[in-house]
């Protein structure tokens, strides 16, 4: 009885919630009760990424293969998981800034600005640009590069509206995927069409507009929970703190969406 009882799969072996328990590891001495919420906090963020990166990876493989209501489905989700990622700054934000300090000197040279998911997530969504991932170690820069090198995710929106029958530039289709896309007139005219001819399509740029918008609104709270804490001091791993994030606000993903606003 006792050996089928261990052997059974139970919550705490499906989840390996004993070992999660384990990964907190305070540094400050006491340890600083705070401490505690912060690692929480930011190793939750890493779960996040982990699960959005294999949310986008579905969602490309659903545009690339025409498959609407699925392609739906999944940015739908993808911007659900964003706003929990937002909503997470409120609990930070109940961190005063003198609580923080008590242990941030433990942090030594550890910083956000090391996470590699993140880094994949933005390579995903199309950033294409050596600096992101040059701090890294070499095996994460070679995944990094691999992404970089094939579709980001408005490539295989461009994709999924060619298999709807829509006529985009072929130097735009047929570009090196690892230089970044730059806005193009005659795609927006192709978006223009989409939302005045194809309601299923234009459903779908929408969802690429919420995700867009949930980043933005993601790196504006991250930018002004970092200056509420910090102020202008200089990042733990070296980085310009709240002006280098500040630096990354206003700067849509898929510009094109953007531009076309206008002309409705």
């Amino acid at each position: 009885m006792s050996e089928n009882y261990e052997s059974a799969l139970t919550y705490n072996s499906y989840l390996a919630v004993d070992e999660l328990l384990t990964l907190q590891k305070p540094l400050s001495e006491g340890p600083e009760h705070d401490e505690m919420l912060f690692i929480i906090i930011h190793q939750t963020y890493e779960l996040w990424f982990k699960q959005l990166i294999h949310e986008f990876l579905q969602a490309q493989r659903a545009l690339e293969n025409g498959d609407t209501h699925y392609a739906l489905s999944i940015l739908g989700r993808i911007r659900t998981i964003m706003k929990v990622c937002v909503a997470q700054v409120d609990i930070l934000e109940t961190m005063t800034p003198l609580q923080f300090n008590a242990f941030r000197g433990y942090l030594s040279s550890s910083s956000g600005f090391q996470s590699a998911q993140f880094r994949k997530v933005e390579a995903i969504l199309g950033r294409r640009d050596s600096r992101i991932a040059g701090h890294l170690p070499p095996d994460v820069q070679k995944e990094i590069a691999d992404i970089t090198a094939a579709n980001s995710l408005w490539d295989s929106f461009l994709e999924y509206l060619g298999k709807r029958g829509y006529a985009l530039p072929g130097d735009v289709i047929t570009r090196d995927k690892s230089i970044a896309y730059v806005s193009n007139k005659t795609v927006q005219d192709v978006l223009l069409e989409v939302h005045q001819k194809d309601p299923e399509s234009a459903m779908v740029s929408e969802r690429l507009v919420d995700i867009d918008e949930g980043i933005q609104e993601w790196r504006y709270r991250h930018v002004k929970m970092v200056e509420r804490t910090i102020g202008h001091k200089m990042g733990t791993g070296g980085s310009s703190g709240v002006e280098y994030l500040a630096s990354t606000l206003f700067n849509p993903v898929f510009k094109d969406l953007w531009e076309i606003r206008s002309r409705f």
